[in-house]
């Protein structure tokens, strides 16, 4: 059986798609707010396709057929903890969770409640509050603190089923940024970034 072909894997097989492009993630002003952010070199898109018909309950042989896959091992990247360098994976996964994550919200007006519940004021200017920590996190504004913020009385703003959509992970994550990052006073190149990576990545 020659590399790449379906084998044990499920009937599953990928091949790596190099000329599919993110372009949400390298225009001019997305570039300049991931720098601002610290995240600049540090998130990363790639495509990846395969034939067969996907079954939800069988999500788990899936992914691991992906890590498995000699198409993907030498082309999937990882950022290493270690070196900070992108990587590849190299070597097969022996191990997966599979998670679902929901990508059913088609509206940046899922945002709206944010200024409904006085977190950002109607000017798109983001409430400051006290600082405080939640690790390794500094707390200084609203925002971060229904992000972040158990505790908090405006954390239910968003349910736990509201938490687990795309749109909300890749929101949260711009918001939070890198270790060196420089946070917006304003909300909207939060929102614009979001829903410029959001439409690149969920057709």
């Amino acid at each position: 059986m020659a590399a790449g072909e379906p084998g044990d894997l499920g009937g599953y097989y990928f091949r790596y798609l190099p000329q599919k492009t993110f372009q949400s993630l390298s225009t001019p002003e997305t570039t300049s707010r991931l720098r601002q952010w610290s995240m600049l070199g540090r998130i990363k898109a790639q495509a990846f396709g395969f034939d067969q018909t996907f079954q939800a309950y069988r999500k788990d042989d899936f992914v691991m057929a992906f890590f498995k896959d000699p198409n993907v091992i030498p082309n999937l990247k990882l950022l290493s903890e270690s070196s900070g360098q992108w990587i590849t994976l190299g070597t097969e996964v022996k191990k997966i969770e599979a998670i679902n994550v929901p990508c059913t919200q088609l509206s940046m007006s899922f945002f709206d409640r944010l200024y409904d519940e006085d977190i950002v004021r109607d000017n798109g200017h983001i409430v400051k509050c006290l600082d405080s920590f939640c690790d390794p996190f500094l707390i200084s504004d609203e925002l971060r603190k229904v992000l972040l913020a158990e505790d908090s009385e405006k954390y239910e703003v968003f349910s736990q089923p509201d938490r687990e959509e795309f749109l909300f992970c890749l929101f949260k994550h711009l918001c939070l940024g890198g270790a060196l990052c420089q946070y917006e006073d304003v909300l909207d190149p939060y929102l614009e970034t979001t829903k410029l990576i959001y439409k690149d990545l969920v057709r």
